[in-house]
């Protein structure tokens, strides 16, 4: 005789199964519908961003039944969200979303450090790809207490950033932002290119300082080591380099097409007209190219260069002072003809 369940343990199975069912139904309704995405997408969540604001960014990206999925996630589980760039793939759906926000398995940013003139404009560029305000990271750079923390000073600052391309989470803090760069700057500078600076007698930064010169004289990157060569048989002889771009930095003026004599009375530690030697940083953040033409400079006995006065962007040398204001007087020639003031 088959023994009846009483009417309470059915009445409980049922419920059971309607609940199992609705769970199912809001899992494969709202929890794992796909975002319906043709693109990856990529979502940024701020330190102060609260439950309601990450509802209205991943709600421009998902469609509208995921995002009854958020509210549900985000009512059982609250204040769990990390800050990051995550990334919505196209097979995306909320409740594989939420676990990046949960866990902080964001996507990185691959960061350029451009070869710029200034830090501020550095501050900008770090702006525009991190959780970085650019107004706080320039007066860092011009802060000598921070500084002087990663070794550098205002002016030498420039030194630690090596131009290249680095993958680094968009929230990264500036205090991990600097720690990533010694690090980076520490791997450039490697035994070879160690052995090859202690050759020319230069520090490192000094190395730089020179590269940043060069890269402002010429952008023909065959030109560098010519250049450079020519810049150190100065140093060793005691002569100003006397380099038109450090005039500009001086000035803070990177629109002149020429140098008057009434520019060379700057009073200034970058003029290097009227001091000997190199100026106290770079001028710019130096190329790995003008950097390498130190290291690898043209052995020489040039002593003076002029731009070519055929705009090729490339320079005439010249071994005697003679020879160069023949070079120079042509070039002044040209740019007369141009009308270039």
């Amino acid at each position: 005789m088959t023994t009846m369940l009483p009417k309470r343990k059915r009445a409980l199975i049922a419920v059971a199964l309607l609940l199992l069912i609705l769970l199912i139904l809001v899992y494969r309704w709202f929890l794992g519908a796909a975002f319906n995405l043709d693109h990856t997408a990529y979502i940024y969540i701020d330190n102060d961003d609260t439950k309601d604001s990450v509802y209205v960014k991943i709600s421009q990206t998902a469609n509208p039944k995921s995002m009854i999925g958020y509210t549900i996630l985000s009512t059982i589980s609250p204040n769990h969200i990390k800050s990051g760039r995550y990334a919505a793939t196209t097979d995306e759906n909320m409740i594989s979303f939420y676990r990046k926000l949960r866990s902080g398995r964001q996507t990185p940013v691959s960061l350029v450090i451009p070869s710029v003139r200034t830090m501020d404009r550095l501050a900008a560029a770090l702006d525009k790809k991190l959780m970085l305000d650019s107004a706080t990271v320039a007066r860092a750079f011009t802060d000598s207490v921070f500084c002087s923390k990663y070794g550098y000073d205002t002016a030498t600052l420039a030194c630690l950033f090596i131009p290249n391309t680095y993958e680094i989470y968009w929230n990264t803090s500036l205090e991990d932002f600097m720690q990533r760069m010694i690090k980076e700057n520490q791997n450039f500078w490697s035994d070879e290119r160690l052995n090859k600076a202690h050759e020319t007698g230069l520090s490192c930064n000094e190395i730089i300082t020179l590269a940043s010169i060069i890269d402002e004289e010429t952008a023909n990157n065959a030109e560098k080591p010519m250049v450079a060569g020519m810049y150190l048989n100065r140093l060793k002889q005691g002569m100003p380099l006397q380099a038109d771009p450090t005039i500009k930095f001086a000035l803070k003026d990177f629109s002149l097409r020429r140098i008057y004599h009434n520019h060379l009375n700057i009073n200034s530690p970058y003029n290097t007209y009227r001091n000997i030697g190199l100026p106290p940083g770079p001028i710019r953040i130096a190329s790995i190219a003008g950097i390498d033409a130190v290291l690898n400079h043209v052995k020489h006995d040039y002593l003076y260069m002029c731009a070519k006065e055929d705009f090729s962007g490339t320079h005439n040398f010249a071994r005697t002072y003679d020879e160069h204001l023949r070079n120079a007087a042509r070039y002044s020639e040209a740019l007369n003809k141009r009308g270039i003031k």
